[in-house]
This record gives structure tokens, C-alpha cells and sequence, in this order.
């Protein structure tokens, strides 16, 4: 559930608004994506087995993340130097971890993102009051997808819906974002928050 979580972050921005009619154009979301470098805002996850969790998002571009979920879930998700970390709130084990690019968030989370790059974009609809793209690492379709929904007027992503590699979906319905503030760069440090929990 929570891997499911991870496998697809997603960021919401604020542009002008789009030609009537129009769906956005691959090249103008890379450019909100590519707008920001840090992010923070409100999230509800509604899992593949109907549970809802809340929580709160930090963002740090290139390749940094964090999802805490509210209480009573004591659960924590993190990404900091190409290692995704998962933390399990009812058990004192290690976090479990793995590479960040094997995660489609990997793509989002880039320096630079480019959903006009061959073969990532796999789906592209809509009109001037919203946009769908679903994405997916071209070189590893395994790792899953993700389908993030804009919104026009002003554009804004305002939800996704991932599936990841055994086919379970999950949606993630976004509260208003808040770019470009200052975020310690602790809330992304594995080993740090290990120290912490341990204390």
C-alpha cells in the first residue's frame, strides 16, 4: 500500500490559463514540473483495498521526497540520495529500501523532466478543464505508471492514480500545494531518521 504510495509522486503548480479547448501540451507540463524545487501541501490516499490515509508531502527537487501519514498511522516514506526508504510505524525493523529509479517517481523527480522523451508517455487526453498523461520509465515498463490529472484554469495537478507492477492501483487526491519553501534537508536523510527513531 504504502510502496504503491511511493511508486508515484506527484506535484501541483500554478500556470496560465489554456488555449479553450485545448488539452496541455507535454511541453508545457514538463515546464510547471520543472517550475519549482521544493513543494509541500496536504495528500488523502485511497488505497487498492478502499482504506483512506492522510498525510503531508515535502518535496525537493532533484531526487528528494517525504510522505507522513497522519495519526494514527506512525508510517513514513522517504527518498534522499537515489535510495527510497520505507518505514513501517508498527514494527522496529530497518526500514525497508530500494533504488529510487526503480520507482516512477524517479521520472517527476528528475532535475529536468521531459514527458516529450521517447516512449514515456503512453497517454495524453483531455480538454481546456483538465489533462490526463500517464507515464511510465520507457526502458522499464515493469516498474509501473503513473496517470497524473491537471486541472485548467488555473492548471493545477490536482490528483493521480498509479498502478504499480502487480497491477494495484492506488489515488492520490492532492490539497493545495505550496512552492518554493525552505525545507531542512534532514527530512530527507535516511540515516538521520533512523537515529531518530531509535532513540
Amino acid at each position: 500500500m504504502i510502496r504503491s504510495l511511493f511508486l508515484a509522486l506527484v506535484v501541483a503548480v500554478s500556470a496560465g490559463s489554456p488555449a479553450l479547448a485545448d488539452k496541455l501540451s507535454l511541453t508545457a507540463l514538463s515546464g510547471y514540473l520543472n517550475s519549482f524545487q521544493t513543494a509541500t501541501g496536504e495528500f488523502t490516499q485511497i488505497n487498492a483495498d478502499g482504506t483512506i490515509s492522510t498525510g503531508q508531502i515535502f518535496i525537493k527537487r532533484p531526487g528528494r521526497i517525504r510522505f507522513e501519514y497522519n495519526p494514527p498511522e506512525k508510517s513514513l516514506v522517504m527518498a534522499g540520495g537515489g535510495t527510497v526508504a520505507i518505514f513501517d510505524g508498527k514494527s522496529n525493523a530497518p526500514p525497508e529500501q530500494f533504488p529510487l529509479k526503480q520507482t516512477p517517481l524517479n521520472l517527476i523527480l528528475e532535475s529536468s523532466v521531459n514527458l516529450g522523451r521517447a516512449r514515456m508517455v503512453v497517454g495524453h487526453s483531455g480538454d481546456a478543464k483538465k489533462t490526463t498523461v500517464v507515464a511510465q520509465d520507457p526502458e522499464h515498463p515493469e516498474y509501473g505508471n503513473i496517470q497524473l490529472v491537471f486541472t485548467g484554469s488555473p492548471v493545477e495537478l490536482r490528483q493521480w492514480v498509479i498502478t504499480d507492477g502487480s497491477g494495484d492501483t492506488t489515488t492520490v487526491i492532492l490539497g493545495e500545494l505550496k512552492t518554493g519553501v525552505a525545507l531542512q534537508p534532514s527530512l530527507f536523510n535516511i540515516r538521520h531518521e533512523e537515529t531518530r527513531r531509535e532513540r
